[in-house]
């Protein structure tokens, strides 16, 4: 060490570790774009994107990504599209991670326009069907259910739903929830979305929005089809009915998640709101094309049983339901309540990031208090806010045995108590007879 004189200063590191931020709505969107419209693709220049996960904050970036529409072709066709005109456009809420399926090469014949593929019978009936949910004879791409569910191809290249683990390593961003508009009606792709948001990256959870099919006769019907297709996943978000804007269908799931999202931005991106009762920016609800105007018992009986809706009342076209897909058969309310399910998936997420700045340090003493002393900061902050109504981190001796310790495991216990949504609220009247002594009281 060499000879020193004089006055100096060091620093050590900060024991306190700013969490880390969780977008808590980001929405993962698999489904289809015009990209057969980019103007470079018919001349030889970057092939369309299929399969490749773009993260898109205004219209304009996604009509320059995937393609704008032509004249005659409708949002409705094409379901990134319009999810993007709904979620960015209407709502105002971004970022969006679009991944589109459509592969003109693979899905088109030579010299055919997707109108051509549509009218042909390649696509589905509207939807609901078991295939895809799409329509293939109104001008939507022929795009199968099992495009949008996707795996590893031969090329060893994930597709579809595979590619959720890809958001969070490409852009540094958590998946808050997960849809597939158009296609989720399909149970099969509804299950996967379900099974999508479980150890997203190998680390973080969020949770899908579907749409109930519009094979579906009644709302009354709703609750025995959820059961027989077993849509009773605690990550998935049920939804009935078309909600209609400009005279166009568009889908309920979109509408759904766009509240959700429009919500937590209101609340520093903390997603304690239930999205039950807040206006969607719609005219109306339709089922099999007709006006679908529940009652509120109607929609209590699809709330129920873990189905959300629309409901036309005081604040006018509101979303109604507080419950996940597994209500009434799962009653844990961590599992079965929606804002609760969706505070536990951003506090996870956010522990998570927050201590991996911690991972490979040395196990002892002072990196267990430093991650307790962090975590309990942020969720007394939470506290103060009412955003929970109670929280605490503890390191404790049950939780961690020596041979877990020994071999660099360990555990901290999380408590936390978000608040229920106020599903209920009654009012009893009852009549005093007490007041009538005000009957004498300015008798002279």
């Amino acid at each position: 060490m060499s000879y020193r004189h004089g006055a100096f200063f060091d620093e050590a590191p900060t024991s306190l570790v700013t969490p880390v931020e969780v977008d808590s709505a980001l929405p993962v969107v698999i489904g289809t774009a015009p990209v057969h419209n980019l103007p470079d693709a018919a001349k030889g220049g970057p092939p369309a994107p299929v399969n490749e996960p773009r993260l898109i904050y205004t219209v304009e970036d996604f009509v320059a990504q995937f393609g704008g529409l032509k004249d005659g072709e409708a949002a409705h066709n094409y379901t990134l599209t319009e999810f993007v005109n709904v979620f960015i456009g209407r709502y105002n809420v971004a970022p969006v991670v679009c991944i589109n399926v459509f592969d003109p090469a693979r899905h088109l014949r030579p010299g055919e326009s997707a109108d051509d593929a549509g009218a042909s019978g390649n696509g589905q009936t509207a939807e609901g069907t078991p295939e895809s949910g799409l329509a293939g004879s109104d001008g939507r791409v022929p795009v199968a259910g099992k495009d949008i569910i996707g795996g590893v191809n031969e090329s060893g290249k994930s597709t579809g739903l595979a590619l959720v683990d890809r958001v969070f390593p490409l852009f540094r961003k958590v998946p808050g929830l997960i849809l597939a508009p158009g296609f989720s009606s399909n149970p099969a792709v509804a299950i996967a979305i379900g099974a999508a948001c479980e150890n997203i990256s190998g680390h973080f959870r969020a949770v899908g929005v579907a749409d109930l099919p519009g094979g579906i006769a009644r709302p009354e019907d709703a609750p025995a089809w959820v059961n027989d297709n077993n849509l009773t996943d605690e990550n998935l978000l049920l939804f009935f009915g078309t909600p209609v804007y400009d005279n166009a269908p568009e889908y309920g799931s979109t509408h759904l998640a766009a509240v959700m999202a429009r919500r937590d931005a209101e609340n520093d991106g903390i997603p304690f709101w239930s999205p039950s009762n807040r206006r969607m920016l719609c005219q109306g609800l339709t089922h099999n094309c007709e006006e679908l105007a529940l009652t509120p018992l109607e929609a209590a009986n699809l709330n129920g049983n873990g189905i959300v809706t629309g409901l036309n009342m005081v604040g006018g076209m509101v979303a109604w339901g507080d419950q996940t897909a597994c209500y009434p058969g799962v009653t844990d309310v961590k599992d079965a309540s929606i804002p609760i399910r969706r505070m536990f998936n951003w506090i996870g997420n956010t522990l998570v990031l927050t201590a991996w700045q911690k991972v490979s340090n040395p196990l002892r003493r002072r990196l267990i208090s430093s991650i307790c002393d962090t975590c309990n900061i942020w969720l007394n902050g939470l506290v103060a806010r009412e955003f929970i109504l109670g929280g605490r981190v503890t390191f404790e001796a049950r939780d961690n045995s020596s041979t877990d310790l020994m071999a660099g495991k360990v555990r901290f216990h999380v408590h936390v108590t978000p608040p229920t949504a106020a599903r209920e609220i009654v009012f009893t009247l009852e009549y005093d007879p007490a007041y009538l002594e005000t009957l004498f009281e300015s008798a002279v």
